[in-house]
């Protein structure tokens, strides 16, 4: 089975190496999801300690199984809304996030309460996806299944860096820098695979759900057929991704 790790693989090395956690820190993950992110910045941090934050329960609840099947004692997962979370004011050293903060109702409200959770010395360090168009993977699923991702633009709410920077400054951030992550994104070993993990999409589910039965089936082949030819060997079914590897630092 295919999950959100695997499918980012190619871009946890560059999040890491920006955030250069070191022994001491305390650092608070946005959007955690399972932990990946988080379980390696408990590494880096220890002894310092890490807060992982979702608004899923049940991936936090995996979370938790995860750290204490790897005997991680520093770190705390916090199910919760980053833009109303009582996070202890000036209490981390680094925010982290891989794809977590592009869907906020607020995002000035949000990056204001994280902006506040930070040091004066703190970073924030963040991947969000650039513009849907810059997306192989988003476009090429779109058109195989109809109008999806394109119709609800959320995961690529920061996609422009010049609203990003506004948004970030309004927040309480200054010294807003991009970088530039051209990084694969892996949907599974084979065609089979990646055809399950894509279907569950939010987005595709819900288009597909649209469509009368044979509509349906069709939308299926055009993407399996696109699937199958983004199989790169043993890279398993891959497409191009561009995001932002996003920087900042509080006022």
């Amino acid at each position: 089975m295919v999950t959100y790790d695997d499918e980012l693989r190619a871009h946890n090395e560059r999040l890491r190496a920006a955030a250069g956690v070191r022994g001491g820190e305390r650092v608070v993950d946005i959007g955690c999801g399972a932990g990946l992110t988080t379980r390696e910045a408990a590494r880096a941090a220890a002894p310092g300690d890490v807060l992982g934050i979702d608004v899923s329960g049940p991936a936090l609840e995996r979370a938790r199984e995860l750290a204490a099947a790897d005997g991680l004692e520093n770190v705390t997962y916090e199910e919760g809304d980053c833009q109303t979370y009582p996070f202890v004011p000036r209490s981390f050293n680094v925010a982290i996030s891989r794809f977590g903060v592009m869907f906020f109702s607020d995002p000035i409200a949000a990056f204001g309460n994280i902006a506040r959770a930070l040091r004066p010395d703190g970073r924030f360090v963040a991947l969000v996806w650039q513009r849907h168009g810059d997306n192989e993977w988003a476009v090429a699923v779109d058109e195989a299944v109809g109008s999806t991702m394109a119709d609800d633009l959320s995961a690529f709410s920061l996609g422009d860096p010049d609203v990003t920077t506004r948004i970030l400054e309004r927040a309480g951030f200054d010294d807003v820098g991009f970088e530039d992550v051209n990084e694969p994104v892996f949907y599974g070993p084979d065609v089979a695979a990646a055809l399950e993990w894509v279907r569950g999409f939010r987005d595709v589910s819900a288009s597909l759900s649209r469509l009368d039965p044979h509509a349906r089936d069709r939308a299926l082949e055009r993407l399996r057929d696109v699937l199958a030819a983004h199989r790169r060997g043993d890279r398993g079914v891959a497409f191009d991704s561009r995001a932002w590897l996003v920087t900042a630092r509080p006022r």
